[in-house]
């Protein structure tokens, strides 16, 4: 039985003449503790496919099942990793993952909860700034308690859903790291969604392209033939990198032109004179 699975998945929107097409004939599977990378174009409806699977969303038609049961709603099970921080202001680093571990586990006692907390804010190296507000933090530091707050949760499986696209160069960078070390030492299941190639080789196990909609729907799976623990500088000279890298940039180029010719129209403007005015 797969840990995650989508069955054929179609979701749409609006009624009528005005309804949209966003995800059309979906099917995944992802086995425990494997490490996916759905890549896809801006608006290609990957946030889509996110919310119907940490359940914000539900299909139109088909099913998502986790661990062989329908999702219905979210839970604590599925952890979700957000492109943008959804800190709250007025509390501090440490209050922001106390809040969320306090609703994961509401048998817990305070003192459990703090040990909790604290070896969160660790593992993200934040103890320096557990008593700081996110205003006083950079944007690193804040993705950083995000990522915390939901790995705090101890969730089964970690949904990423581009967390790393806003960040800096060195940044996510650094953030890439400390996300797969997590991963390696929990080996919990993973989902990234990315727009970055690099990014999705480096982290996955497989990769897997969304085509670009309306009616998106996922093209063929890369698997990244890459020992682990990988070593970013060492691999622009590994062959099977260059050969997946090459490979997936090929095929969403090709997907990207037949966009392309797909949209293409004539415009043909109207013979109109300008209206002369009188003053």
């Amino acid at each position: 039985m797969s840990y995650l699975e989508l069955k054929n998945i179609y979701k749409t929107y609006g009624e009528g003449d005005n309804t949209t097409e966003v995800l059309y004939n979906i099917n995944l599977t992802i086995e425990e503790g494997e490490f996916v990378a759905i890549v896809g174009f801006t608006g290609s409806g990957k946030t889509t496919l996110v919310n119907l699977i940490n359940g914000l969303l539900e299909p139109t038609k088909g099913e998502v099942l986790f661990k062989g049961e329908p999702i219905v709603g979210t839970s604590h099970e599925r952890g979700v990793i957000f492109q943008n921080y959804s800190l709250l202001p007025w509390l501090t680093v440490g209050q922001n993952v106390y809040m969320a571990v306090k609703e994961a586990f509401p048998k817990k006692s305070k003192s459990e909860l703090n040990t909790i907390v604290s070896e969160y804010v660790a593992m993200v190296n934040l103890s320096h700034a557990i008593n700081k507000r996110p205003k006083e933090l950079s944007g690193g530091m804040r993705q950083r308690v995000a990522v915390a707050r939901a790995l705090a949760m101890k969730p089964e499986m970690i949904i990423m859903d581009e967390p790393l696209g806003a960040l800096d160069a060195l940044t996510r960078v650094n953030l890439q790291d400390e996300i797969l070390n997590i991963w390696g030492k929990e080996k919990r299941t993973a989902l990234l969604i990315t727009n970055d190639v690099d990014e999705g080789i480096y982290m996955a196990d497989r990769i897997i392209p969304l085509r670009p909609g309306p009616n998106a729907t996922l093209g063929p799976e890369f698997k990244i033939d890459i020992e682990r623990p990988r070593d970013k500088t060492e691999m622009n000279d590994n062959p099977n990198f260059k050969k997946t890298r090459n490979a997936i940039i090929e095929y969403l180029m090709e997907i990207g032109n037949e966009r392309k010719s797909e949209v293409q129209k004539e415009y043909i403007l109207p013979d109109l004179a300008p209206k002369s005015f009188v003053w």
